[in-house]
C-alpha cells in the first residue's frame, strides 16, 4: 500500500526564473570573480554533497585562479541570486496540501545544507513536509541508497510503499529504484528522455495535476487528488 510521496526540490516542485548559467555569472560578478564554468560547477557540487555551505564548491573552482575573491564570498552572492530568482512550479503549494491528506510527503533534495535550507526558507516551505532532508546533513547524496533510506526512516515508512518525484535519471531515479521505492520522473524541455525505470513520466509544466494522478494510479484507487 502507498503510504509515502517524496519530492527532489529543483527543476521539480521550484525553478530559477533566470538559468543557473547566468545566475553564475551574476554572481560572480557580483564579487569580482573571474568566469565560472556552469558545467564546472555541476561537476564541483556532485563532489561536494555533504557540504555545510557551497563554500568548498567555489574554493574547487576558483583553485589557481588569477583572483582575490573569496570561496565564501562567491558562496553567498550566488545564493542571493538564486533566493532572488526561485519561484514555486504553479500549483504545487495546493498539490503538497492535498497529498499530505492522504500520505506523507517527504522532501529529499541534493546539496550543501545552508544552500538548500536558505530555498525552503525563501519559498516559505520550512513546513510544508512532513520530513524535508537535504544531503548535505546526511552521510551520502543521491543517488546512494543510504540518502533514500535516510527519508524513508524520517518518514517512518518502508521503501516499497513511497514514491519519489524527480527530474533527473542518474540521482533520482536511478537513486529511488535502486534503493527499493517507486519513481515519478519529471521532464523537462530539452531535458533526459523519459526512463523506463520510472512508473510514470509528467511534464514539469503539470507536476501539479499530473503527479496526483500518477500517485493516485500507483495506489490502485480511482480517486484524484484535487478533483
Amino acid at each position: 500500500m502507498l503510504q509515502a510521496v517524496v519530492f527532489d526540490l529543483d527543476y521539480t516542485l521550484a525553478v530559477p526564473q533566470r538559468d543557473r548559467a547566468t545566475i553564475l555569472e551574476d554572481a560572480a560578478n557580483a564579487v569580482g570573480a573571474p568566469e565560472l564554468s556552469r558545467s564546472a560547477y555541476l561537476e564541483a557540487h556532485r563532489r561536494n554533497l555533504t557540504r555545510e555551505t557551497r563554500e568548498p564548491i567555489f574554493e574547487e573552482l576558483l583553485a589557481g585562479r588569477d583572483t582575490d575573491a573569496e570561496p565564501a564570498d562567491v558562496a553567498t552572492a550566488y545564493r542571493d541570486e538564486i533566493a532572488a530568482s526561485l519561484e514555486p512550479l504553479p500549483g504545487v503549494e495546493s498539490m503538497l496540501a492535498e497529498l499530505g491528506d492522504e500520505y506523507r510527503v517527504g522532501l529529499l533534495t541534493n546539496g550543501p545544507v545552508r544552500a538548500q535550507r536558505d530555498k525552503l526558507s525563501t519559498l516559505g516551505w520550512e513546513d510544508a513536509f512532513d520530513a524535508a532532508l537535504v544531503t548535505g546533513e546526511l552521510e551520502a547524496g543521491k543517488p546512494d541508497p543510504r540518502a533514500f533510506e535516510a527519508i524513508t526512516d524520517a518518514l517512518d515508512v518502508d521503501a516499497e510503499t513511497a514514491v519519489y518525484v524527480g527530474d533527473e535519471v542518474e540521482a533520482d531515479i536511478q537513486g529511488a529504484t535502486g534503493a527499493g521505492m517507486s519513481a515519478i520522473q519529471v521532464l523537462l524541455e530539452g531535458g533526459p528522455e523519459p526512463d523506463p525505470r520510472a512508473v510514470a513520466h509528467v511534464e514539469q509544466s503539470d507536476v501539479s495535476t499530473a503527479v496526483p494522478s500518477a500517485v493516485a494510479e500507483l495506489a490502485g484507487t480511482t480517486h484524484s487528488i484535487g478533483s
